[in-house]
C-alpha cells in the first residue's frame, strides 16, 4: 500500500468536574500526498483532532492509529505513548506545523526560522530552504527578523518552515485566519503548491467554506452528536459529501 495514515475508531476525551468533551474519529485515512479539508462549527474540537493526528495529543485507550510506510513494517503510533521520547522525535519526522500566527522566533532571522526543524531533525539542507524561500517570494526579506515582516511574510514563513526537513504530513490549523481574503488565498495556494513539490500530505482545517472550495481536496466535517448529554457534547468526524457542510 502507499504510504498513510490510518485511525479507526479513535478518540480523545476531556473532563473538567461535571463538564465534559469528548471527539470520536470512526475513520480516517491520509495518503502521502494527499489534501485533506477539516471544517466544523467552532467547539467541534477541529484542533483537538489536528493534535491528535500530529502527536500531540494522546488518545484514549483502544482504537487503532498507524503509519503505513511503503514497503516497511506498520508502525503502531498509539502504543508509543508510553515512550514520550520516541512519540517527540518521531513527530518531530513526520510532521510539519503551520499554525494560525505563525509561531516563528523572534530572535532568528525569517532564514533561520524557515532552517531550524532540519537542525532540531539532524536533516541540513540549505538547498531546500532557499528554493523555500524564493518560490514563497520571500527572498527580499529573508535576513529580516519576525517583528519586520508583514503578517502575510510570517505565515508564508511559517509554511516555508513547515516544509523546509521534508515531514510526510503537515498540519495546517487556520493557516489564513489572520489574513484578508487576497493574502489568504494566495497563502493556501503557496502552501498547497510547496507541498507538492516535497511531497508532503497536507491536512487543513478552515472556517472558510468558499476558499476551500477553491482547491481539489478530501473533505472532512467535525460535527456534534444531536442527542449526547447535558454538559458533556460528543463530535464526530464525517466525510463531507459534495462539498455540502457548515464551518
Amino acid at each position: 500500500m502507499a504510504e498513510a495514515l490510518v485511525i479507526r475508531d479513535l478518540g480523545v476525551s476531556l473532563a473538567d468536574g461535571d463538564r465534559g468533551f469528548a471527539l470520536r474519529v470512526p475513520e480516517l485515512s491520509i495518503a502521502a500526498g494527499e489534501t485533506v479539508g477539516l471544517t466544523g462549527p467552532s467547539g467541534t474540537g477541529k484542533t483537538l483532532l489536528l493534535e491528535l493526528l500530529g502527536l500531540l495529543r494522546a488518545p484514549d485507550p483502544g482504537g487503532v492509529y498507524r503509519l503505513c510506510p511503503r514497503d516497511a513494517p506498520e508502525r503502531d503510533l498509539t502504543a508509543l505513548w508510553t515512550r514520550r521520547g520516541r512519540i517527540a522525535r518521531l513527530r518531530g519526522r513526520l510532521f510539519g506545523f503551520v499554525p494560525q500566527t505563525g509561531g516563528l522566533l523572534p530572535f532568528l532571522t525569517l532564514s533561520e526560522n524557515v532552517a531550524l526543524p532540519q537542525r532540531i531533525c539532524g536533516r541540513p539542507d540549505p538547498g531546500l530552504v532557499s528554493d523555500l524561500i524564493d518560490r514563497l517570494g520571500l527572498g527580499p526579506v529573508a535576513g529580516l527578523r519576525p517583528e519586520r515582516l508583514s503578517i502575510g511574510q510570517r505565515q508564508r514563513a511559517a509554511i516555508a518552515r513547515a516544509l523546509a526537513h521534508r515531514p510526510r504530513f503537515v498540519i495546517a490549523d487556520e493557516p489564513t485566519a489572520a489574513l484578508d481574503p487576497e493574502n489568504a488565498a494566495e497563502a493556501m495556494t503557496l502552501l498547497f503548491e510547496a507541498a507538492g513539490r516535497t511531497g508532503s500530505a497536507v491536512i487543513v482545517s478552515s472556517h472558510d467554506l468558499d476558499l476551500l472550495g477553491r482547491f481539489a481536496l478530501t473533505r472532512y466535517r467535525l460535527a456534534l452528536d444531536p442527542d449526547h448529554a447535558p454538559g458533556r457534547p460528543v463530535s464526530r468526524l464525517i466525510a463531507a459529501e459534495d462539498g455540502r457542510e457548515a464551518a
